[in-house]
């Protein structure tokens, strides 16, 4: 059997660039997509993965996508972590571009990956056994808080087509995976959501003992892609430990209350 090949979104940073190095590790012939064409440069020569430059908010980029790797080999795996969170506004002041890049990039984009991918997919489960899609959602898919609403939306719409496609699937040798990180410290995504405000950013971790890195969730995808095949793991749920609820996280060192 070939060795398996994966494709990664999202993969020029953070959680998306620690699963390609965390699936070559354990052998797998991978394609980072992502849109910043130097970053995946790096990518490619650090890991030897393979690279697409791609957006994947744009239908005809995706159709070239999907025929690129149509061309150059069987997908046996789509690992969709591409997406993002923009704004932390109220609900009455939110900006409707901001609602709308988070709703293209966290939901339709996946449809349109999962549209154009599943014909290969299915190629690779019919001659290897089977094959896989895993999402990478958010704990804000489950837990809505203020401040948050886009992307609770868009985040809860992405796993809501998560759990439609298992469903349509079922019969199918296609895994369905969700994982649902809360905290992560990653370089972007903060930064990203505050608009560049890195003061800002790095407040949200402060006194944070041991936020979830990207190695970390990137961990837990390889372990479900690399689980028995008959094996489906639904929804993965990860947190710090620091993080209780999406509303309560701990700030200062971790330690063993005293008996009274």
């Amino acid at each position: 059997m070939v060795n398996r090949r994966a494709v990664v979104t999202g993969a020029s940073s953070g959680i998306g660039a620690a699963t390609v190095r965390a699936l070559r590790e354990r052998g797998w012939d991978v394609v980072g997509v992502a849109r910043r064409q130097d970053r995946l440069a790096a990518l490619a020569a650090d890991t030897g993965a393979s690279v697409i430059a791609c957006d994947l908010t744009d239908d005809e980029a995706v159709a070239a996508l999907v025929a690129e790797l149509d061309r150059t080999g069987p997908v046996h795996a789509l690992v969709q972590v591409a997406g993002g969170a923009r704004g932390t506004d109220r609900v009455e002041e939110a900006s409707i571009d901001d609602w709308q890049w988070m709703f293209d990039a966290n939901v339709l984009a996946s449809q349109r990956l999962v549209a154009g991918l599943l014909p290969l997919l299915r190629r690779a489960a019919e001659a290897d056994g089977h094959a896989d899609t895993v999402f990478v959602t958010s704990t804000a898919a489950q837990t809505a808080y203020p401040g948050g609403a886009g992307y609770n939306a868009a985040k809860a719409a992405e796993g809501m087509l998560v759990r439609v496609l298992r469903q349509e699937l079922n019969g199918e040798p296609i895994r369905v995976v969700e994982v649902a990180p809360g905290m992560v410290h990653t370089e972007e995504f903060t930064l990203n959501r505050l608009g560049g405000d890195a003061v800002a950013a790095e407040a949200v971790y402060a006194g944070v003992e041991a936020p979830l890195r990207a190695e970390d969730v990137a961990d837990v995808i390889a372990y479900a892609l690399t689980a028995p095949g008959h094996v489906n793991l639904d929804l993965i749920t990860m947190r710090p430990v620091a993080q209780s609820a999406q509303h309560l996280l701990a700030r200062g060192p971790l330690r063993v209350r005293s008996a009274e």
